[in-house]
């Protein structure tokens, strides 16, 4: 019988406390926190981080009915995130996993944190914000880039992805900033990475997964990156690594948030109502296996005639079982996890019950809430903005003779996105980095100026 030797990923390499940019640094002796607290820390006081506020989860902002953004679903996010990792450092720890106690603590920090920063790369107006950079590229008069740039650095731009902006701002070395982006820690840099693959990735059979994560800019950092945490080449590539087991657990928490808390904006907003809304958390629990946990479940209810505080109390009874159920998932797959050899996100891996009423909840929310009339608005609304303002920019930056007005354009970028001097990829890039970082609020702001519809009053 033939003997195979499978290899594994080593914990203590992926749980590497050592800063990108900044590898040589010493810990402070007065500084109290950990390095991952740290990096907890530099996220949650960054301007990206702030500038969530103002940017779409799904629904319109503001509104007379407070929802979710960017910036609230993401510390929720964290929230999760913790518990997840929390839970399986717990579970490491009980099957003699050899790690320091001092790494095995740090666990939940590093998804917490990874979940903190997921979305800072994300355009204005949420999702539709991504599709409308790739649409310009797509279907604006763009020859004269296309034509400039290597097949593997268009399509960055011709498929322009959120995650892969993150990992750039995180990570990227702007100019007179320092070297490594945020130089967060090299484990909470891999909590992050859902997808380390480039975008000519995606056109080959040569990667596992559906969406990227790296622009072509980046790829030197991720190969640094997943040489430092011991992440196995996917194959015999050199673009494609498999994840980091916390990312998974970044993941879920991110799939579970915006799953249940849409619902729950959905149901204030008067989109779903509350019957539906409670049949639809209830199904998440199985009346035989989760009889104990339904029993308590209807004894909070009892009283509780508000009917937001009853979703309250069913969004977060929910969200525990979910929590619960994606850790069941990460040890059955354990093995294959550490083995580089498992592809599909724990919520994905569901089974049974779960598996029934979160495909049951996604329909519906297809169907009501990101078809809904104020969502669709917003979506037109964000793709004419977005696109008038890539227009503009990506114009007076690409002329050779520039104008008075490409010169004034222009010095409206911030000092670190200004490479005048540099190629067309990065030029680009930098009017992307430009765009996407705006808040919903500034882009309009700075659409109807550039319009003439409306300028600043000196006084």
């Amino acid at each position: 019988m033939s003997q195979y030797i499978f290899l594994m990923l080593d914990w203590n390499l992926l749980l590497s406390p050592k800063r990108l940019g900044l590898e040589d640094e010493v810990m402070r002796s007065q500084d109290v926190r950990s390095q991952f607290q740290r990096d907890y820390d530099r996220i949650i006081f960054s301007s990206p981080f702030r500038r969530l506020q103002n940017k779409t989860q799904v629904f319109p902002l503001p509104g007379s009915i407070f929802v979710h953004n960017r910036l609230t679903h993401s510390l929720e996010v964290a929230s999760v995130g913790r518990s997840l990792g929390n839970m399986v450092a717990n579970g490491l720890k009980k099957r003699g996993v050899k790690i320091s106690q001092n790494l095995l603590e740090s666990i939940g920090t590093i998804v917490s944190s990874a979940c903190l920063a997921h979305d800072l790369g994300n355009p204005p107006f949420g999702h539709s914000g991504e599709k409308a950079i790739s649409r310009y590229f797509k279907e604006i008069d763009t020859n004269e880039i296309k034509s400039v740039l290597t097949k593997e650095q268009y399509l960055d731009l011709l498929n322009f992805e959120g995650n892969a902006n993150t990992f750039r701002l995180l990570t990227h070395h702007f100019a007179g900033r320092r070297k490594g982006g945020f130089a967060l820690t090299y484990a909470t840099i891999g909590a992050l990475l859902k997808y380390p693959c480039t975008s000519s990735d995606m056109q080959t059979e040569n990667t596992p997964y559906h969406k990227y994560g790296i622009f072509r800019s980046e790829l030197p950092v991720l190969q640094t990156v997943a040489k430092e945490l011991g992440l196995m080449p996917y194959g015999k590539s050199k673009t494609v690594f498999g994840r980091h087991p916390l990312a998974f657990l970044m993941e879920a928490a991110d799939d579970i948030c915006y799953q249940i808390v849409d619902l729950e904006d959905a149901h204030r907003l008067g989109i779903i109502s509350t019957a539906d809304a409670k049949e639809l958390l209830f199904a998440f629990f199985d009346r035989q296996t989760d009889r104990v946990v339904l029993s308590d479940l209807e004894e909070s209810l009892k009283g509780i005639t508000d009917e937001n505080e009853q979703m309250v109390i069913l969004r977060s009874r929910t969200i525990n079982k979910l929590i619960t159920d994606c850790v069941n998932v990460f040890w059955n797959h354990y093995d294959e996890i550490m083995q580089s050899c498992f592809y599909t996100s724990l919520t994905d891996s569901f089974e049974g019950t779960p598996k029934q009423a979160l495909d049951t909840l996604s329909k519906l929310a297809t169907e009501k809430i990101y078809n809904a009339r104020e969502v669709i608005e917003i979506q037109v609304a964000g793709h004419r903005i977005l696109s008038e303002l890539l227009q503009e920019f990506i114009t007076a930056a690409l002329c050779k003779d520039k104008t008075l007005y490409d010169k004034q354009l222009l010095s409206l970028l911030p000092s670190q996105l200004r490479v005048a001097e540099s190629d067309t990829y990065s030029q680009v890039l930098s009017i992307v980095d430009y765009i996407s970082g705006m808040t919903d609020v500034y882009s309009l702001e700075m659409y109807r100026k550039i319009k003439g519809i409306s300028f600043s009053v000196i006084r």
